[in-house]
């Protein structure tokens, strides 16, 4: 096996020498580091090394603050952290943060040459099958359909996220997919046999949403009148994905922060913290950049959430994407309908791929939805589609009429006129409840509750 380029992180420098000398017998090239600023500069200024030897015990920095603080490294190298015999459920933490393997001092030259190579042939395999990945043009990965240039890399960046335990913020407009990212995000890493959470922060009222992350004690406040785990312990040991994570308000975002840091959560009503592992991922559909020069999103979450950013493409930037999720859909929901209908004919796929689709894949998945149940033939056409235009109101909801004199309600109730206010706010932000919201300039949670109980009633 050729030599290999390896960083040897060790403030010691009679470790460091001794840790040199003997990966220099083996064949390999190293560089030794004193401190982890050292490793910093080295990182930004030249090639990634293959291996990193890790100390712990630094003189600037902790070994495990600086392997979060570098997301990127264990995803690029084997990370080997070195550790003293009396921190071992620490090395067990740099495992979860993706570090490859760790050793206790002192290292003998046969157990540190052999985890090396160990090391160094899992590396060099795990790049030949992202080589080969990336030369594979993948139309299915974990709920998406898509095979553009755009979504193969979505599906790239998606693998090499999956494996850390770091935070993903996904970003992209609505009815891109970004709770999809989420699961794949899931599903592709170490806690798909655990359990996955989702709470959309822009559906709960701001009062009850703290209980709904954290959980509550019975009588911690009126209606609470059982105890509640809390999202974050339910998805103990998997993941907990936050969506809308903008629509939260300022006075949560600080004690999100604080459970970030931390990995504690304190119920509503106690004053017993509780530690739970947990991955967090997020989602937006708005520019947080923008939301926090506003002042609207606390400038230290977001960096705390950001650190590896995901942001998907508009439907509109996938070019055939479109053709390949219409006639998926198409498939799906003749199969729900119990009906065989022909493939979608090049007149609908021409009349599809002209559409501007500000709802993006919800807005496609939910004309094909449609058209499947309103087509009375075996072929949908370009009719069955549609040209693009808002939809009408539901049925059972009465319309305004037009006089001479303009638009008149008479006739309609005024829950019926707030109904119908609504429901175009929502067609006019393709079919975004929390767009709607702000175009309406209530809280997204006012729809979602408004929306329940007319679906209710």
């Amino acid at each position: 096996m050729p030599g290999a380029r390896i960083s040897i992180v060790e403030d010691l420098a009679s470790v460091a020498m001794h840790f040199a000398a003997v990966l220099a017998q083996g064949g390999h090239d190293t560089a030794i580091y004193g401190s982890g600023a050292a490793l910093r500069a080295a990182l930004a200024a030249g090639p990634m090394p293959d291996v990193v030897l890790l100390d712990l015990q630094l003189p600037d920095i902790d070994g495990l603050d600086l392997l979060e603080s570098l997301p990127g490294l264990a995803a690029s190298a084997a990370v080997i952290v070195v550790t003293a015999d009396g921190s071992m459920p620490r090395a067990v933490s740099a495992i979860r943060l993706g570090a490859h393997d760790f050793l206790v001092k002192p290292v003998a030259p046969e157990r540190l040459l052999t985890t090396v190579a160990n090391a160094v042939t899992a590396r060099r395999l795990a790049r030949e099958v992202t080589a080969a990945r990336a030369l594979t043009v993948r139309d299915h990965f974990h709920g998406f359909i898509g095979r553009s240039p755009l979504m193969q890399a979505v599906y790239r960046a998606i693998e090499n996220v999956a494996a850390s335990k770091a935070t993903v913020f996904i970003t992209g407009e609505s009815g891109t997919g970004k709770e999809v990212a989420a699961e794949a995000i899931h599903r592709a890493g170490g806690r798909r046999d655990k359990a996955f959470v989702a709470v959309n922060c822009g559906a709960i009222p701001e009062n009850l949403l703290e209980s709904e992350l954290f959980g509550h004690v019975r009588g911690a406040f009126t209606g609470a009148v059982e105890n509640r785990l809390g999202a974050a312990a339910e998805a103990d040991g998997g993941t907990l994905f936050l969506d809308e994570i903008c629509e939260m308000e300022l006075k949560l975002q600080v004690k999100l922060l604080r459970f970030l840091q931390t990995g504690s959560i304190q119920r509503v009503g106690t004053s017993e913290a509780r530690k739970v592992d947990v991955r967090v991922l997020c989602a937006t559909n708005r520019d947080p950049a923008a939301e926090v020069a506003a002042g609207r999103f606390r400038e230290d979450l977001f960096y705390r959430l950001a650190v590896i950013p995901l942001d998907l493409p508009p439907l509109r930037a996938r070019g055939d994407d479109i053709a390949l999720l219409a006639q998926a859909f198409a498939d799906r929901f003749a199969a729900e309908e119990g009906r065989t209908l022909a493939p979608l004919d090049d007149d609908v796929i021409a009349a599809l791929l002209t559409r501007a689709w500000p709802g993006n894949v919800r807005e496609l998945q939910n004309a094909l939805r449609r058209a499947v149940v309103m087509a009375r033939g075996p072929r949908l056409t370009v009719a069955d589609i549609g040209g693009g235009a808002a939809p009408r109101p539901p049925a059972n909801v009465a319309v305004p009429t037009t006089t001479g004199e303009g638009l008149s309600f008479e006739g309609l109730t005024l829950d019926a006129i707030e109904r119908l206010a609504i429901e175009q706010a929502v067609a006019r932000a393709g079919g975004s409840l929390p767009e709607a919201a702000r175009a309406l300039g209530v809280s997204p949670s006012t729809l979602y509750r408004k929306r329940e109980r007319w679906a209710a009633g």
